[in-house]
């Protein structure tokens, strides 16, 4: 039986899930790291998301895609939705330059796979 106050032992509880003061955080990986290490997902190059130019990051992501065995979707599929998933979970913390740059890598890589690219935005509107 666990010796922690009963308010840490239930998951729902913002003390044990927030990663502050709790023990869930500690004692496994967050989720979004599981899913990057042991899910359905892509095996990324080291970095890719770091990279500075978006046709080398559809480029990396389409050899992943096609290269996996253990993606359940098309290849297209699984590199836009690890991209999503990337900038997704970054949130604020991922810098307006950064993020402007994976959004040009979507189009990238939906022209990689010779899909048409999304319409561009009104004027004095952007990305989050």
């Amino acid at each position: 039986m666990d010796s922690s106050p009963p308010s840490r032992q239930f998951a729902g509880t913002a003390d044990a899930t927030s990663g502050r003061n709790g023990t869930a955080a500690t004692k496994g990986k967050r989720w979004s790291q599981q899913v990057n290490e042991s899910s359905n997902a892509l095996d990324l190059e080291d970095g890719v998301f770091l990279r500075r130019d978006p046709a080398q990051i559809a480029l990396s992501l389409k050899k992943s895609a096609e290269r996996s065995r253990r993606r359940r979707a098309e290849p297209f599929r699984s590199a836009m939705s690890m991209l999503s998933f990337y900038i997704n979970r970054a949130g604020r913390k991922l810098p307006r330059a950064q993020r402007e740059i994976l959004e040009q890598a979507k189009d990238e890589l939906r022209e990689l796979y010779g899909r048409p690219r999304r319409k561009a935005r009104p004027a004095g509107r952007s990305a989050r």
